[in-house]
């Protein structure tokens, strides 16, 4: 009679997490069916939210009306534009930022960690450089994605040895290669001229102003493939957690799960740099965030990290374009604005809950 209590109540933590974490999931969906119109429709030519939403519905045929032709331009050749490219890569950084922290185990690991965003940027700024334009407008994107996914390919050969890649070796890797890329970014800044140096800073300080359907239908497939794999591997991140060891003794093949998400994460963090530059924090910050509000099971973190990145990144980029009107904030400074001091006091929130690091 005694057990009985007991036996009732010790399912209570994971039914209540659960419970949480489909609140989140649609609170967070709910925040960006509300952000979306907004975003839309403030600006330098402002437009009412209803005819926001009017203008969507008359283009599904659900009724609604057509805007004037200005209004329906700025709308739908501008704004929706960028605001699809903010939740692309907003759902990208988030995404892969939680799969770089499950996969290496490490709360401080994010996207860049194994070379993708600074290979992305050597690409990037050789092209502009040289003034490479083989494929005119696309020059930039397509050097950057070939070049951040080699890279990722390169740090992962280069840490392997007798079949395996350890954690530590893939790490110290990567900050090499980082520290190789940032030395070609600087020798290619050296040799640039004005003009070309002027493009590459703002390229590295990231920005979604230059956003236009093409450019959203280029990042999509890689988006919805690497967005699509990762959910599918949620159970097995949450036995890696338990270690290396009792992951191998339950199943899971880890040297091949750690490839195969290193790889998803270069996708999603490849495309996402192509087209929008370095913006940083979104991969660091989004998964603790989320971690303190529903734990650390990979079911939800996964695909939750990929919702918040969305809501945060088309967040930041409206603040960015409104907050100095007519100027443009860039916005991988923004996002590290705001994301370096919550992190730091993350840090000493957990600093304090742990007791220290030892």
């Amino acid at each position: 009679m005694l057990d009985k209590p007991a036996e009732r109540t010790a399912p209570a933590p994971a039914a209540a997490r659960r419970g949480t974490a489909w609140l989140l999931t649609a609170a967070l969906v709910l925040a960006l069916l509300v952000l979306v119109p907004v975003a839309g429709g403030l600006g330098a030519y402002p437009i009412p939210v209803a005819d926001v939403l009017g203008s969507v519905l008359h283009r599904a045929h659900l009724g609604g009306t057509a805007l004037d032709q200005v209004a329906e331009s700025v709308l739908w050749n501008v704004r929706f534009p960028r605001i699809a490219l903010a939740l692309l890569v907003g759902a990208s950084l988030g995404c892969a930022g939680a799969l770089m922290q499950g996969v290496f185990g490490n709360p401080l690991a994010e996207p860049g960690v194994i070379g993708v965003s600074s290979g992305a940027a050597v690409g990037a700024v050789a092209a502009i450089a040289f003034g490479l334009d083989f494929l005119g407008m696309w020059t930039v994107p397509v050097l950057a994605f070939g070049s951040g996914l080699g890279t990722v390919l390169l740090v992962y050969a280069m840490s392997r040895s007798g079949g395996r890649t350890e954690v530590v070796t893939l790490i110290l890797t990567g900050i090499a290669v980082n520290a190789f890329g940032g030395a070609l970014i600087g020798l290619f800044l050296f040799f640039a001229d004005t003009a070309a140096v002027n493009q590459i800073t703002f390229w590295q300080l990231g920005s979604l102003s230059q956003a236009t359907w093409p450019k959203v239908l280029a990042v999509l497939p890689c988006a919805l493939l690497g967005l699509g794999l990762a959910p599918l591997y949620a159970r097995r991140l949450d036995l890696l957690a338990l270690g290396e060891r009792p992951a191998r003794h339950l199943g899971v093949d880890v040297e091949r799960l750690r490839l195969v998400l290193v790889l998803v994460i270069a996708l999603l963090t490849a495309a996402a740099v192509s087209v929008a530059g370095i913006i940083g924090f979104v991969g660091l910050v989004v998964p603790h965030l989320l971690r303190m509000m529903a734990g650390p099971g990979h079911r939800f973190l996964v695909p939750g990290s990929a919702l918040l990145g969305a809501l945060v990144l088309l967040a930041a980029d409206l603040v960015a374009r409104t907050a100095a009107a007519p100027a443009e904030l860039p916005l991988g400074v923004l996002t590290a604005l705001i994301g370096s001091p919550f992190f730091f006091l993350l840090l000493r929130r957990t600093r304090r809950r742990q007791g220290g690091w030892a």
